[in-house]
C-alpha cells in the first residue's frame, strides 16, 4: 500500500501501525450535559454561559485511571480537547483568562492528563479549535451563538489578523511547555458555507500555511490532520467510515466515531453503540487502511459514565486476544468471503468473522499455499482443505470430522479454493479471529 503523504510532516509510521486511538472531549460544556455544541444550537449569550465556568470543577477526575483504562482497552494514542468552539481553554495560558486554572478547579487539567498517558506510553494527540466563539475579534458566522444577535458597528471593528496571531501564541505553547506532542488535530474549515451575508472560515482566516510553518519550526517531526484547509494531512471521517469504494486517493486517515451520537458528555443520550459494533468497526476501518478514533466525554465531576466503561471494557477484552490482526497490520486487496474481513501482516493472513457460518469457510483466490491456521483466541489449530480442480458437473471430496462428505460445488473450483473447517459453535468472543500462516516462497 502506497500512503500519500506531505514530506512537510514527519514520520507517520507510528500512526499508520496504531490502528486505534482515544478521543477526549472535556469542557464547560460537560456541565451542560446537553451536546458540546450546546452554547450554538441553544444560542446562549456569553454572559449566560459563563455560570458553566464559574462552577468548573470536576473533582473526581482521575487522569492517571483514565489513561489506564485506555491502554486496557487497546489505545496507543489520544486526542484531548485543549479548546473546543466556546473558546475556553484548558490549560493555563498568558493570553487569556479564559481558562482551567480561573475556575473552581484551578489546576492545570492538560498537564495532568499529558502526564498520564505518556507515562503508560501513550502518544500524545491535542485537539485544538480553530472557531472562537468568546474572542472578541473572531467574527460572526452561521455557526456562531449570536448569529441572531449581530451588532454590525461591533463587527466592523473586529481585526481576524489580532486572532490569527492569537491562535499562533496558543498554539506555541502548545508546543514549547508540554515536551513532544506527535500529533496536532485542529477543528476544523467551513469555507464553502454560507448563511447570507455570513460567510464560512478557512486557510485565510486562520492564516495556515504561516501556522504550519511555525508548528513545523517547533516540533518538526509533528503529524498535523486535514483541517487547516490546505489539502494535506491526516484524513479525519466524522462519524464516517471510508471503504474502498471511495473514489478519493488513498491517504493516511482514521475514522471519528462516537459511542452514543454526542462528543461531549450528553446525560440523556442513550444511544449507545454495542460493543460488537465498535469492534466490527474497527477492523472494517483497519481492514481500509485506517485508524479508529474512539470519542468518550466525562461527565462535569471529570468521570466516565458507566456504559463508555463497559463498551471499552469490552474492546480491550477483545483485543487482548486479537490485538495481533491489527497493530502493524493492513488491508488486502483479496476479496474475503461474504461478512468476513481481511488483515495482513508479513505472511498472515487473518479472517475476520462478522456472521458465523456452519461447519466451513472458503477463501478463494488465495494466492500461497497454506502452512498452519488457528484462532486467535485460543491458538487452536483448524484444518485446511485446499480443494482440487473440477469439472461443472463434477463433485468435491473432502474429509471433514475424519468422515467422508461431499460438497456439491457449482462452480469450478481452482488450486487458489481453500476450505477452512470451523467448529459449528462461534468462539465466546465478540468477532472471531482466524490467523492463516503462509508457507514461504
Amino acid at each position: 500500500m502506497v500512503y500519500k503523504w506531505t514530506e512537510k510532516y514527519g514520520d507517520p509510521n507510528w500512526f499508520i501501525n496504531s490502528k486505534l486511538g482515544m478521543f477526549i472531549h472535556f469542557g464547560l460544556y460537560s456541565l451542560a450535559a446537553r451536546h458540546e455544541w450546546v452554547m450554538t444550537l441553544e444560542e446562549i449569550e456569553a454572559k449566560n454561559y459563563q455560570k458553566y465556568f464559574e462552577n468548573f470543577n470536576p473533582d473526581l477526575f482521575n487522569p492517571k485511571a483514565l489513561a489506564q483504562t485506555a491502554k486496557k482497552s487497546g489505545i496507543k494514542y489520544m486526542v484531548f480537547t485543549t479548546k473546543h468552539h466556546d473558546g475556553f481553554i484548558m490549560w493555563d495560558s498568558k493570553y487569556t483568562d479564559y481558562k482551567v486554572t480561573n475556575t473552581p478547579y484551578k489546576k492545570d487539567i492538560l498537564k495532568e492528563v499529558i502526564e498520564a498517558f505518556r507515562e503508560e506510553g501513550i502518544k500524545i494527540g491535542l485537539y485544538y479549535s480553530l472557531i472562537d466563539w468568546n474572542h472578541k475579534d473572531f467574527t460572526i458566522d452561521g455557526y456562531h451563538p449570536d448569529r441572531s444577535r449581530i451588532n454590525y458597528e461591533q463587527e466592523a471593528r473586529k481585526d481576524i489578523k489580532k486572532y490569527q496571531q492569537y491562535i499562533k501564541n496558543q498554539v506555541e505553547e502548545l508546543l514549547t511547555n508540554y515536551g513532544t506532542i506527535d500529533y496536532l488535530w485542529f477543528d476544523f474549515s467551513y469555507k464553502s458555507k454560507v448563511w447570507g451575508d455570513l460567510k464560512g472560515k478557512g486557510k485565510d482566516d486562520w492564516d495556515s500555511e504561516n501556522l504550519e510553518k511555525l508548528i513545523l519550526n517547533l516540533q518538526p517531526n509533528i503529524i498535523i490532520n486535514d483541517r487547516l484547509d490546505l489539502k494535506r494531512g491526516v484524513g479525519t471521517h466524522e462519524q464516517y467510515q471510508r471503504n474502498k469504494s471511495d473514489s478519493e486517493e488513498i491517504v493516511i486517515w482514521e475514522g471519528c466515531q462516537t459511542l452514543n451520537g454526542s462528543w461531549g458528555y450528553h446525560r440523556d443520550n442513550d444511544n449507545f453503540k454495542t460493543p460488537e459494533m465498535i469492534v466490527k468497526m474497527l477492523i472494517d476501518t483497519v481492514s481500509n487502511n485506517g485508524n479508529l478514533l474512539l470519542n468518550i466525554g466525562p461527565n462535569g465531576r471529570g468521570e466516565i459514565d458507566n456504559k463508555s466503561l463497559e463498551i471499552l471494557e469490552k474492546v480491550g477484552a477483545w483485543m487482548r486476544l486479537h490485538s495481533l490482526s491489527l497493530y502493524g497490520a493492513k488491508g488486502s486487496e483479496l476479496n474475503p468471503p461474504q461478512d468476513c474481513r481481511y488483515t495482513m501482516k508479513e505472511n498472515k493472513l487473518y479472517v475476520h468473522v462478522f456472521s458465523w457460518p456452519y461447519r466451513t469457510l472458503t477463501l478463494k483466490d488465495i494466492p500461497k499455499r497454506i502452512k498452519y491456521a488457528q484462532f486467535l483466541n485460543d491458538y487452536s489449530e483448524l484444518k485446511v482443505i485446499e480443494a482440487k480442480t473440477l469439472n461443472e458437473d463434477r463433485k468435491a471430496e473432502v474429509n471433514l470430522d475424519n468422515e467422508l462428505k461431499v460438497l456439491h460445488i457449482k462452480d469450478k473450483l481452482d488450486l487458489k479454493t481453500v476450505i477452512i473447517e470451523i467448529p459449528v459453535k462461534k468462539p465466546d468472543v465478540l468477532v472471531p479471529v482466524i490467523e492463516i500462516l503462509f508457507e514461504e516462497e
